[in-house]
């Protein structure tokens, strides 16, 4: 092999070997309750799992003709549901052995979460139209999602509200309440 085809190939497996290593690398979340949730939900497969599961969705067959997902991918993201407290594994057939994965109260509290992503999805990328909606029950008439506060009953994302530390907030934290404040003060 000549020199130049050795430095080439040299070249291409460094690179490679870089993006492996970029696209692995493990992200730290700190204290961010964003970065903590989409460690353990933040992959499309696993937040479509949720959204079956709390649908009425148990078992593997079920998810795999909802999903169309490869079974080796659809076997991973259930155990790490299932790991990370979303999903009960109980088996529902003995002979031969399989299993259904119920929702938890950690996925029950999930779920808003998730009608705020299909509002989301609804409002800014439905080009073709409203395909899946949350409707009231006994009318059908189309829910309009909003955050709100519980006890003042505020939308969240009206000016009665800023982002601030918790009482556990360490540095880092302090650091980025500190940055939003100094930003929003030039901004009025």
């Amino acid at each position: 092999m000549s020199l130049l085809k050795r430095k080439s190939l040299t070249f291409d497996l460094l690179a490679i070997a870089y993006i492996e290593a970029m696209t692995r690398r493990a992200f730290d979340p700190g204290q961010c309750p964003v970065g903590r949730t989409l460690e353990r939900v933040g992959d499309t497969w696993s937040l479509m799992i949720l959204r079956d599961a709390l649908q009425g969705v148990s078992r593997f067959d079920q998810f795999q003709k909802s999903l169309g997902v490869a079974p080796n991918i659809l076997t991973q993201r259930l155990a790490a549901l299932v790991e990370a407290g979303f999903l009960e594994r109980r088996p529902y057939q003995e002979r031969p052995l399989r299993h259904e994965y119920l929702v938890t109260n950690l996925a029950r509290d999930f779920a808003p979460v998730l009608t705020a992503l299909m509002a989301f999805g609804n409002r800014h990328y439905a080009v073709e139209g409203i395909a899946s909606q949350m409707v009231e029950a006994a009318t059908g008439v189309a829910a309009e999602p909003v955050v709100v506060d519980r006890r003042t009953r505020k939308p969240i994302d009206g000016p009665d509200f800023i982002y601030a530390a918790g009482p556990a907030a360490g540095p880092v934290v302090l650091e980025r309440v500190a940055q939003v404040a100094r930003g929003r003060q030039a901004r009025s």
